[in-house]
């Protein structure tokens, strides 16, 4: 996924796979590249879940700086980037690119600490749906744009009580104005993610981009965490919580995407990854006990649609401008 027009996918696509350790041609290959790409978006969602019930004991900022910081660690051990031998511009835009994914991470999780699971990651996603409606230059991406702020207008005009932590809430006008803000924030630094992953992975080889873009991150959000929870970071079962969360929601399924990617078109990983909300949905249900009523789940499922549309249409145009042989 090397442009914005597969958004809303993550653009991990833009970045050729690491070579892990131990890795063979046939590890993982039971599951079939879709299914590591659905397992990678349930390690995501059921790890943001998991971010949730941390909250209370590191705070939402204490929790991306654990979660940055134990990728970063990971990925640079795993990744071995080489630091020399890059331009300016290369470093300027590993920086971007750190930089935009701290912000949507920082930007999500204080809108998880506000509002349900499933509705935040309905409206980040709008960030790349936005992003690949204004790439296309085909007004049939406008009727996927009306069919997502439809599901939009669905939820705000829903009843009942909205809330964060444990609550299923009604539309998004009965939720956390400042969750709502937070997640669409993440959803525009979603977007400016895809762009700059592509840019880095066209600047570094393999998944060196990625490894010091999280360093980037880490190094940006870690002051951030202290100030808000100090020595409570150091707390073992915290910092167990705190790795895991990182495991779930970013070495694990980007090193399952990445492997996925080796097998199956970039258009087939976004379609799959307009998933996200679904499964956010159900992992907010299972997890935190954030039930939906009918009406929010009419609407993600529009929000789903209107991505898989979107990502369908650039597919068809992409596929119309190719000659026939």
């Amino acid at each position: 996924m090397t442009t914005p027009d597969t958004a809303p996918a993550t653009a991990t696509a833009s970045i050729a796979a690491p070579r892990l350790p131990g890795e063979t041609p046939g590890r993982f290959g039971s599951l079939g590249p879709v299914g590591l790409v659905l397992a990678g978006g349930i390690s995501v969602q059921f790890g943001g879940a998991l971010a949730v019930t941390l909250m209370p004991r590191a705070g939402a900022l204490g929790v991306v700086a654990l979660r940055l910081l134990v990728a970063a660690v990971v990925l640079l051990v795993v990744c071995r980037p080489r630091l020399r031998g890059h331009s300016r511009a290369d470093w300027g835009t590993v920086v971007v690119f750190g930089v935009a994914m701290a912000a949507m991470n920082g930007l999500f999780y204080q809108s998880l600490d506000r509002i349900p699971l499933g509705p935040a990651v309905t409206l980040e996603v709008l960030g790349p749906l936005a992003l690949s409606v204004v790439a296309s230059r085909r007004a049939l991406n406008l009727v996927w744009a009306a069919l997502a702020l439809a599901g939009v207008f669905l939820l705000s005009g829903g009843g009942g009580g909205g809330g964060g932590h444990g609550e299923g809430g009604g539309g998004f006008g009965a939720l956390d104005p400042a969750g709502v803000a937070f997640a669409l924030g993440a959803g525009a630094m979603w977007a400016a993610y895809i762009v700059f992953s592509a840019r880095t992975g066209r600047r570094f080889p393999q998944a060196d981009g990625l490894a010091l873009a999280m360093a980037v991150g880490a190094l940006l959000f870690l002051p951030l965490g202290l100030v808000e929870s100090g020595a409570k970071l150091a707390d073992p079962v915290t910092l167990g919580l705190g790795a895991a969360v990182a495991m779930l929601s970013s070495v694990l399924p980007y090193t399952l995407e990445l492997l996925a990617l080796r097998r199956m078109p970039a258009s087939t990983f976004a379609i799959l990854m307009s998933l996200e909300p679904a499964i956010a949905a159900a992992a907010g249900f299972l997890i935190l006990d954030q039930a939906l009523t009918t009406v929010q789940a009419a609407a993600i499922a529009l929000v789903v649609a209107a991505s898989m549309g979107a990502v369908r249409t650039q597919v068809g145009r992409r596929k119309a401008a190719v000659p026939e042989a």
